[in-house]
């Protein structure tokens, strides 16, 4: 599977911490293209861990994904994207500019995060990964939600370029 979508979709990762989703998004994308809430914290407090920064960064995030969407540029959102309100918000911005949206859901284990979770710079707390687990969506959800399409990632081997495609 290519991970290729219409020009101007919106493309919004989903899954805990640890799952591959930036590794992936590194390796499938432009890094024009690809969107980290983890960069922007980074950028406005020199920590990608500093959660008060999220504010801020979720806006330096809503306004290149509206200038890039209002162009037609196809664009990656790389955060967890597990809370509904969240996703909703990312949705909002797609209908807005009259763009499509689709998801690519890391349906990874739990312990799989854990023991990659382990080999990361900045480590989340199990506590935090156990949290955001209860959050994982399924590819019905996303659809539900409003999602065009979900590819789904199963496992996190190099190998994983072979997503499950729901409609």
């Amino acid at each position: 599977m290519n991970f290729t979508y219409d020009p101007g979709t919106a493309v919004v990762l989903v899954g805990l911490s640890g799952a591959g989703k930036s590794f992936f998004a590194q390796r499938r994308w432009p890094a024009t293209w690809r969107l980290n809430l983890d960069t922007y914290r980074a950028m406005a407090t020199d920590s990608e861990a500093d959660q008060s920064a999220t504010p801020v960064a979720a806006q330096i995030q809503d306004l290149l994904l509206d200038a890039r969407l209002s162009r037609g540029l196809t664009t990656i959102v790389d955060s967890t994207g597990l809370l509904p309100h969240v996703r909703a918000h990312l949705l909002a911005r797609a209908r807005y500019w009259q763009r499509p949206a689709a998801a690519v859901l890391f349906d990874v284990s739990l312990d799989l995060c854990r023991r990659q979770n382990t080999g990361r710079t900045r480590v989340v707390p199990d506590h935090v990964l156990a949290e955001q687990h209860r959050h994982l969506p399924t590819a019905d959800q996303l659809l539900v939600e409003g999602f065009r399409f979900v590819d789904r990632i199963t496992t996190a081997s190099p190998a994983y370029l072979e997503p499950a495609h729901a409609r």
